[in-house]
Parts: C-alpha cells; structure tokens; sequence
C-alpha cells in the first residue's frame, strides 16, 4: 500500500514532463522491459493458452485502463480527490471478486458497500459543485477495469506467481505499448525535469511491477476479498503524500469521507 500510496503524486509530478498518453505509454513499456528481463533470465516458461484470457483483462484493466484513465483525471483533479475516489477500489474489488467466483456476500457486505459507494459519490458532489466533472468519470470508470483486473490476477495468482502474472499481462502489451509510447511522444511534447523523471521512474518501476508482484502474492496467500480490503491504508496515505510532495490544500471533508470509507471497509471484512 505504500508504493500505491504514492502512485498519484508520482503521476501529477510525470505530468510536469510528459503527456498523458506518453506517461502511460511509456511507464508500460519500462515495466515491460525489467518484468520481461525477469522472466528470461529465470527462463520462465511461457502461460498456458487458458491463462491468456485471464491476463488479458489484467492487461486491460492494471496496465492500460487503470495507468491512462487515472492520469487523464489527474490532468485536472488533485491528487487527494482523486485518492478519496479511489478509494472505494476495495469495496469495488470485493463486489468483482463475489461476482466473478459466485460468492454470495451478507446483506451487512452489501449494505456497507453501498454506503461506502454513497459516502465516496456525495463527496464527488459536493467537490464538483453538484454534478460529476470529467475527471469523475474517468476515476470511477477507472474502479471498473482495475477491480476486474485485480480480481482476475489474484485468481491467477493462485495458479502461478503473482510477479509472473504482472510480467506476462506486462509483456503481452508490449506490441501495442511500444508503438503507442512512439507515437505518443512524436505528437506530445517533452519537457524533462527532476519531478517528471522521478515519477515516470516510480510508476514504472514500483507503481506497475514491483508494488504489483506482492500484492498479486499477497492476494493469492489471503484470498482476493480479504486482500482487497487492506488497501483501506491507501487514500490516507495518499492524503499525506499530496500534503507533503505537492503542497495540496486538504479540506476536513477528504480526511472524514476517507475514514467513512474505512469504516465501511471494516465492516465488509467482518462480514
């Protein structure tokens, strides 16, 4: 949770150098290269053809959807409104997870879920003045593609390592990711700058490789809805991040919808 926690602030300082599409174009491809090292010097064979489906939506969902819609929110959102958003990603997972394996959750999940989702939207609302912006959009579609991707990673983490799952997904993106990181830096411009550099070094290394490697361990050894619910750290942390790194003003209403989530968390947990 400590390596996401910074995922944002990392992102916003990429920002400084790069533009969006470039940023996540290229922080795949890096990933895709150390995680693709990984796997040739360790001589890993290659997935079963059953796994692909399942890596593709980890492809989908971690190593393109998540990376490109968040930053695209993050061009005109601040880091800890985007980190509150988000912060509903566990409660999100969770609901995959119970839809995807045929779990048949409590009313008091349920119940929790939705009161976390209600806490999250009305802070949505009352930042954006009433009515959801763009970069709104662009984070809860991001909940979307990154719980099934962290669903469908912990199942195929219990099948094979969870660094082989991030480096596989990572590696089979690499035909599109190369190209795409290409174009996208011969249309966007590039400004390097110490900020820039050490975010697209951090997303790349940490944020899409090694943060990924012992969560999907992590989710494999606890079990997908349990592991889900420990990232109930990550907007909190990130709050500190944006404060600390970026000098973002934090209103009282971040920090308690943050603590309502976690509480509604808490609660899925036990139930």
């Amino acid at each position: 949770m400590t390596a996401f926690s910074l995922t944002f602030p990392s992102t916003a300082w990429g920002l400084e150098s790069f533009g969006p599409w470039s940023l996540v174009a290229v922080r795949s491809v890096l990933a895709a290269l150390i995680a693709g090292g990984c796997l040739l010097v360790l001589r890993v064979p290659l997935p079963d053809r059953r796994h692909l489906p399942g890596l593709a939506v980890v492809a989908a969902g971690v190593v393109f959807g998540f990376p490109m819609l968040t930053t695209l929110a993050l061009q005109t959102s601040t880091t800890s409104h985007a980190a509150v958003v988000v912060g509903l990603l566990p409660l999100t997972t969770a609901v995959c997870s119970a839809l995807r394996m045929g779990h048949r959750p409590s009313r008091r999940f349920w119940l929790a879920a939705l009161t976390g989702a209600a806490a999250v939207l009305a802070f949505t609302l009352g930042q954006s003045g009433g009515a959801l912006t763009a970069a709104d959009g662009y984070l809860f579609a991001a909940l979307l593609v990154c719980a099934a991707g962290y669903t469908e990673g912990g199942r195929l983490a219990r099948v094979m390592p969870g660094w082989q799952v991030i480096g596989w997904a990572l590696v089979l993106c690499l035909p599109l990711s190369l190209p795409a990181a290409a174009l996208a830096l011969s249309y966007e411009p590039v400004h390097f700058t110490v900020h820039g550099v050490t975010g697209l070094v951090w997303v790349s290394v940490v944020s899409q490789f090694l943060g990924l490697v012992v969560w999907y361990r992590g989710m494999a050894a606890i079990g997908i809805p349990k592991a889900s619910q420990l990232q109930l750290a990550q907007p909190l942390l990130t709050l500190v991040w944006s404060a600390l790194l970026l000098g973002e003003h934090l209103t009282a209403a971040a920090p308690l919808t943050a603590v309502a989530v976690l509480v509604c968390i808490a609660v899925t947990q036990r139930s």
